[in-house]
């Protein structure tokens, strides 16, 4: 580790216990799902960010064609800053690019085929316009993209979620990273 890294950690003392996980990925992935159930088997507070957005109106207005909220990045960051410092949420979202790298210790992008995103999306209500957006957004990969030019790749993990057996063996996965990052954690504070 060079001493520019070095620098940017803080001492073990003073850094998380507990991980910040972020689910991202395009809607109908399976995100909402997946947060919630890798929040209860690892014992993290989950955050749904479109509902930060919606309820603390960090957004700059209503989108009508698309059926959405305009997102001001700089406010849904300002809310979220104090949540995340401490460690021990999971952050769902459709989007990544704008959040600090320094806030997760995992970005997991869940992929699906295009065909189950159709489906999904339109057993929501979703506009065709939407569901046209969306599931050329997963042929093109931008989720995986923006958060690949984001976050190191050390922190990425892309994950399929087609059937619910893909999700269990997510949600194990996104749970044994929890616990092996508390227990790194203790034993760099034991060795302190």
């Amino acid at each position: 580790m060079d001493s520019d890294q070095e620098q940017q950690q803080p001492p073990p003392s003073k850094r998380r216990t507990n991980p910040n996980v972020l689910i991202t990925g395009t809607p109908g992935t399976g995100k909402t799902t997946t947060a919630e159930m890798v929040a209860a088997a690892a014992g993290l507070e989950k955050i749904t960010v479109g509902d930060l957005v919606k309820h603390r109106k960090l957004h700059d207005g209503y989108n009508e064609e698309y059926d959405t909220y305009w997102l001001n990045e700089d406010k849904v960051v300002d809310e979220m800053e104090g949540m995340m410092a401490d460690g021990g949420m999971c952050v769902e979202f459709h989007t990544c690019g704008f959040f600090p790298e320094r806030w997760f210790d995992l970005v997991v992008v869940l992929r699906t085929d295009t065909e189950m995103i159709f489906d999904r999306l339109e057993e929501r209500g979703y506009k065709g316009n939407k569901i046209q957006e969306n599931v050329e957004c997963e042929i093109m990969q931008v989720v995986l993209d923006e958060a690949r030019e984001s976050y190191s790749h050390d922190i990425l993990l892309e994950l399929s979620s087609n059937t619910v057996d893909d999700m269990e063996a997510n949600v194990e996965r996104i749970a044994a990273f929890a616990e092996q990052f508390r227990q790194d954690r203790l034993n760099e504070q034991e060795a302190v």
